[in-house]
């Protein structure tokens, strides 16, 4: 049986220094793909747009600059409130995004009890699928 910790929150969109929009969004995680976080942000479409990457970039991001590429994660102050900024890059766009740190740190909380760090491996069965494929 696999779990899943979700947690729906608002991010802002940055569109300039000055404006932002918000965005609702879900963070998710899953035992099944104990690496990735998955994100799904919900911007007045059919169908929700989702970006996954690593757990530990966001847990790291969430204390200092982390990241290059499609995914780049850090701490900042804006208006006096703590956030988590995610920088997204693919061929459709870029996107600046801006997360409430205590609730993205609250959520990250639950999956780390969930699948403590250096725990991921074991929940993928790859031990068993091994062990049954050379006993016969």
């Amino acid at each position: 049986m696999h779990t899943v910790v979700e947690r729906e929150l608002e991010l802002r969109l940055i569109l300039s220094p000055e404006h932002g929009i918000p965005v609702p969004a879900r963070l998710g995680y899953r035992t099944d793909d104990p690496y990735a976080v998955h994100i799904s942000f919900h911007i007045h479409s059919d169908h929700p747009v989702d970006w996954a990457f690593a757990r530990d970039l966001l847990v790291e991001g969430v204390f200092r600059p982390r990241g290059h590429g499609d995914v780049r994660v850090w701490p900042a102050k804006v208006g006096g409130r703590d956030v988590v900024v995610m920088a997204l890059s693919s061929p459709d766009g870029d996107a600046l995004l801006q997360a409430p740190a205590a609730q993205v740190s609250a959520w990250l909380e639950r999956t780390l009890r969930v699948v403590p760090p250096g725990s991921e491996g074991e929940q993928l069965g790859i031990d068993d699928g091994l062990a049954q494929l050379l006993a016969r």
